[in-house]
């Protein structure tokens, strides 16, 4: 039988789709993200004839299918739009397959869905990262012949991961957090201090969305590479998704103080470090001390 884990979803083994839907969507994406300049050049393109050479010029180089013509006649071919439109298809999917694993919050919204699922999509990641590193060291080492695009690839992903991670962490209620005066403190102080907290989350991510917009635009529409021999486009995706992730934790945060108002008082002690396996290895210790 299932472990219901209070008021969340049932807490079962993992199943093959809740793996297989972050797979596929990091696939897609990564097809999407290295194409997107198609997607710019065809819906939005540059208001200037120099700014559209240079952009398709450097599309051109990079694409991965150029000899796939144009679905509308123009740079977007038929690989690009499918997996455009299996983006939202994967998300739906994947929220809609997503359940709690034992360790993970039992209170969820809509929104925590999403979350979780996107915190599986950054496992997937990791696991694409350690493949290529992988890749990488076999090919150095054994044969010799080093790529030229692990390391950057390496850095894009990790970049991603780190993000999402963040997200993911704030659900999860797993940030830094000091809890030496907040635990003295009574129900009604305790829930304005997280209405403090949350509102400056929203304060921060307000502050960063307003100073950093500009930037990622410009970053984002001249497709602002890393200037390497794989030169991939880490300036140009990472810095726009910088600005929507701190949304999105904000958003989380919102959730989190929605969900937690009514919760009883959690009282933090130092156990609450102690991994249970680790406990029992010390009580096993300890027993056999006093054997002794």
């Amino acid at each position: 039988m299932a472990e219901t884990g209070g008021n969340g979803p049932p807490v079962k083994g993992p199943r093959f789709v809740e793996w297989l839907y972050p797979l596929l969507l990091v696939l897609c994406t990564s097809w999407v993200l290295w194409h997107l300049p198609a997607f710019t050049l065809d819906w939005f393109p540059p208001d200037t004839e120099s700014a559209f050479d240079r952009l398709s010029g450097q599309y051109q180089r990079n694409d991965v299918t150029p000899n796939i013509p144009g679905v509308f006649g123009g740079f977007i071919d038929i690989i690009d739009l499918v997996a455009l439109i299996a983006i939202p298809i994967l998300v739906w999917l994947g929220v809609r397959s997503v359940r709690r694993a034992p360790m993970e919050q039992f209170e969820w919204g809509v929104f925590d869905k999403i979350t979780v699922f996107f915190g599986r999509v950054t496992m997937m990641m990791i696991v694409v990262l350690l493949s290529v590193m992988l890749y990488e060291v076999v090919l150095r080492y054994v044969f010799e012949a080093p790529t030229l695009w692990a390391n950057e690839l390496s850095l894009w992903i990790a970049g991603f991961v780190f993000l999402l991670s963040g997200l993911y962490a704030m659900q999860q209620r797993s940030h830094i957090r000091i809890f030496l005066a907040y635990d003295m403190l009574p129900r009604g102080l305790q829930k304005a201090c997280d209405t403090l907290s949350t509102f400056l989350i929203m304060c921060f991510a307000a502050g960063l969305i307003w100073g950093g917009y500009g930037e990622a635009q410009a970053q984002f529409y001249r497709w602002e590479t890393l200037g390497t021999a794989f030169d991939p486009p880490i300036p140009a995706t990472l810095t726009p998704a910088i600005l929507i992730v701190v949304t999105l934790v904000g958003l989380q945060a919102i959730s989190n103080l929605i969900r937690d108002w009514n919760v009883a008082p959690t009282v933090h002690t130092a156990a609450d470090d102690i991994d249970d396996k680790e406990l029992a290895a010390m009580k096993r210790m300890v027993r056999g001390n006093d054997d002794a």
